[in-house]
């Protein structure tokens, strides 16, 4: 089987490593040099270690496993042909981005699929002007990679969309879930949904209607809740479009229209307070109770993954 090629080695590439890892798809690491890469491999199998291995490569140890991955510096390898897709995790420089697609552009055989991690810079900026941009996408996902099962594959502007058909069949072999993104558009998909929830909460914070706790309770036990079991979309297809359409009169004039950040988050932003990696966002945390609930946090991960494959 050719291997799968993540260009990077920060905590993403690891991730998205240990999916194909975990399903018996092989991969190769590239980065600045070889002992980078070489740590991801090993951080990339543990992690698919412990989401679960299957297949033929289940019962393998950590020697064993390694032995079918490949590791090297993206300035020194030649192995593309050996490649079914590539996809690059480097940090959000559109300068470093577009460096590596150019060099992507002519050393790689022009039927291989080439895709962007970005979740900021559209595709169609990254390709822009390359010779094989039609083989060229975002593939976004969303932490932690390797157990949140969404991939955002979305066409650019000259992206064939054959690639991306092609793309979509990788992930759903490894049991992960690509939706197809038809237009190049900030956010994609699932960022301008989850952004628009997200200005509407910190509205209402800014207003002082609600606090960011009872915030949380309210998406958690009622339309959060339901979305474990379907989507928006069929859940208004079971309770029926009129009640939403009726609802939509009254409430949809009302909903925030902020294009700027409001002054109490931008506020905290000032001071610091950008959450638990500063200790504190809108409320303090401990390292105690940062890890008690980092620690909740992927359990329930775990659980919601077991929930969604409820068939």
């Amino acid at each position: 089987m050719k291997n799968v090629v993540i260009i990077g080695t920060g905590t993403m590439a690891a991730g998205i490593a240990a999916g194909f890892i975990s399903q018996g798809v092989p991969i190769a690491i590239l980065g600045r040099n070889t002992e980078k890469s070489a740590a991801c491999v090993k951080k990339a199998i543990a992690l698919s270690k412990k989401i679960g291995i299957s297949g033929a490569n289940a019962d393998k140890n950590d020697v064993e496993l390694e032995a079918n991955q490949n590791h090297g510096a993206i300035s020194s390898w030649h192995d593309w042909d050996q490649s079914q897709w590539i996809i690059e995790t480097v940090s959000e420089d559109m300068h470093l981005k577009r460096k590596i697609f150019e060099d992507l552009d002519t050393k790689v055989p022009a039927h291989i699929p080439i895709g962007s991690n970005s979740s900021g810079f559209p595709i169609s900026r990254i390709a822009n002007g390359l010779k094989t941009a039609n083989r060229m996408l975002g593939a976004h996902y969303f932490m932690p990679a390797e157990v949140v099962p969404l991939v955002e594959i979305v066409l650019g502007e000259k992206t064939d969309i054959r690639y991306a058909e092609q793309v979509c069949s990788l992930y759903r072999h490894i049991q992960k879930k690509p939706v197809l993104v038809k237009k190049d558009i900030p956010g994609f998909l699932a960022n301008r949904i989850q952004h628009a929830l997200m200005r509407e909460a910190l509205s209402l914070v800014e207003a002082g209607i609600a606090t960011p706790e009872d915030i949380d309770d309210a998406v958690r036990y009622s339309f959060g809740f339901r979305y474990a079991a379907v989507g928006p979309m069929t859940q208004k297809e079971i309770s029926g479009w009129d009640g939403m359409a009726n609802a939509a009169k009254e409430i949809y004039p009302s909903l925030s229209n902020i294009t700027t950040l409001p002054s109490k988050l931008k506020h905290l932003m000032d001071s610091g307070k950008t959450g638990m990696k500063a200790g504190e966002g809108f409320r303090k945390w401990t390292p105690a109770e940062i890890q008690k609930t980092t620690e909740s946090y992927s359990r329930r991960l775990k659980a919601a993954f077991d929930v969604l494959n409820i068939q």
